[in-house]
């Protein structure tokens, strides 16, 4: 990955962090219904009613329950200043000093004093005095707010003991996903991310364009190249941009040992995703492609280049200008002359004839023919390159709108030489294609 592209996703991830606000509102309910309880016990008609030791003195509950309604009022200090009349108590038992941490947890949390927050939390859960199922919800908010303080080791903490315990919220879980990766556990924020885009994708739902950056963030932090790239393809698959088909196309054309024969296939996938761009692209595209012995395929890319004014202009238009004619020139000749080729490779002693001779025919607009000969020249063989030679029936296939067998050849293409790995993104290029049409 280039990095440029690597500057540009995390800069999208920072920007996806910073819009993130963990959703705290939820435990306010559970707040207030402590509250309640923690102040109108004292209340109790019959001392039977009332478990022994969950009462309040009158002390203590009378101050709690004016922070109570204060904190409704959302005057959040002056309920923390009641709070604290409660404390000064003497003798406090477990139960007042429960209630009282529960009440000034929530003061605390609406001032925005997140420390006092959260060890005020922290105590509400060590007592277990709350139910199972608010004793959740005030953990997966410890989990969030220590988020908020940057404390990720202690977000992990909390966020798992969250989900051990049965919490199932979305927001914890994706606190604890960016807690692993801004703690620096990236193999745990991706092996989640992982978990969770692959059950979407189960689902037939398609990830957010953010989940995938994220993964792929992930593997580009552990120099995981095989990760990255297969975090690309996803981002490929379903938010084909060209910005990634580049970073993925250039990624597999530098993998050791990839075959400089297949650098036309590489060029035509660039121009199949919108990457190429470059004067000098077109030309050695147009130059490629002369050299296989496809005149009319380079005709048709110049005329691209011109079509998009990236050729024809500057100080190479006289270059640009000779080897359009040299194209034209050729793909005269080569409709004139590709009868004679047919004839020539169908006694030659390979099927590599066949396939080139099939695929010019192809480009020449006689598809049926061209896929009879292309499809002959595989199965007569022996090929030099037979993997090669999957790629292009396939590439035809596609061309000629048959993109169901295209897809079916290029999944059965194989070898460790980057043909494979082309056939892999031309297969995502054809069923992105498929889709859409």
């Amino acid at each position: 990955m280039s990095s440029s592209c690597s500057s540009r996703l995390e800069l999208q991830l920072v920007g996806h962090f910073r819009h993130i606000r963990p959703a705290l509102a939820a435990i306010a309910a559970v707040l207030f219904a402590g509250l309640t309880a923690a102040a109108n016990a004292q209340e109790a008609a019959k001392p039977a009613e009332a478990p022994k030791g969950d009462t309040v003195r009158a002390e203590v509950g009378k101050p709690i329950q004016a922070a109570r309604d204060l904190i409704q009022a959302k005057k959040f200090r002056d309920a923390l200043a009641k709070v604290h009349e409660a404390e000064a108590v003497p003798n406090l038992t477990a139960y007042e000093k429960f209630a009282i941490d529960l009440t000034r947890g929530s003061a605390a949390q609406g001032a925005g004093d997140n420390d006092t927050a959260m060890s005020s939390f922290e105590s509400v859960v060590a007592s277990g005095r709350l139910p199972p199922a608010d004793q959740l919800k005030v953990i997966g908010a410890i989990a969030e707010l220590r988020h908020q303080a940057k404390e990720y080791a202690k977000a992990i903490q909390w966020a798992s003991r969250y989900e051990k315990e049965g919490g199932s919220d979305p927001s914890v879980h994706q606190t604890l996903i960016q807690a692993y990766y801004l703690a620096g556990e990236y193999g745990n924020a991706a092996r989640l991310l992982k978990e969770q885009i692959e059950a979407e994708e189960k689902a037939d739902r398609a990830p957010t364009e953010e989940k995938l950056q994220f993964l792929a963030s992930c593997y580009l932090k552990m120099n995981d190249n095989a990760g990255y790239t297969s975090a690309l393809e996803k981002l490929v698959a379903h938010y084909p941009k060209k910005s990634y088909w580049a970073d993925l196309i250039s990624r597999v054309q530098r993998k050791p040992g990839f075959a400089e024969r297949l650098e036309l296939d590489v060029l035509r996938l660039q121009l199949a995703t919108g990457n190429l761009s470059k004067p000098n692209e077109y030309m050695e595209m147009a130059q490629l492609a002369l050299q296989a012995g496809f005149p009319v395929e380079a005709k048709k890319i110049l005329e691209q280049g011109y079509a998009s004014s990236v050729l024809g202009k500057g100080a190479d238009a006289d270059r640009h200008n000779r080897l359009r004619d040299l194209a034209n020139k050729q793909a005269a000749q080569d409709a004139a002359a590709i009868a004679q080729g047919e004839s020539e490779a169908a006694t030659a002693k390979d099927g590599d004839a066949l396939l080139a001779i099939g695929y010019n025919y192809v480009i020449n607009g006689k598809a049926e023919r061209g896929l009879a000969l292309m499809e002959q020249g595989l199965k007569h063989g022996p090929l030099k390159h037979p993997e090669d030679g999957k790629l292009h029936l396939a590439l035809a296939y596609a061309q000629t709108g048959q993109r169901a067998k295209a897809a079916q050849l290029l999944q059965t293409v194989r070898g460790n030489d980057g043909v494979a790995d082309l056939a892999r993104l031309w297969l995502l290029q054809t069923n992105r294609g498929a889709a859409a049409s």
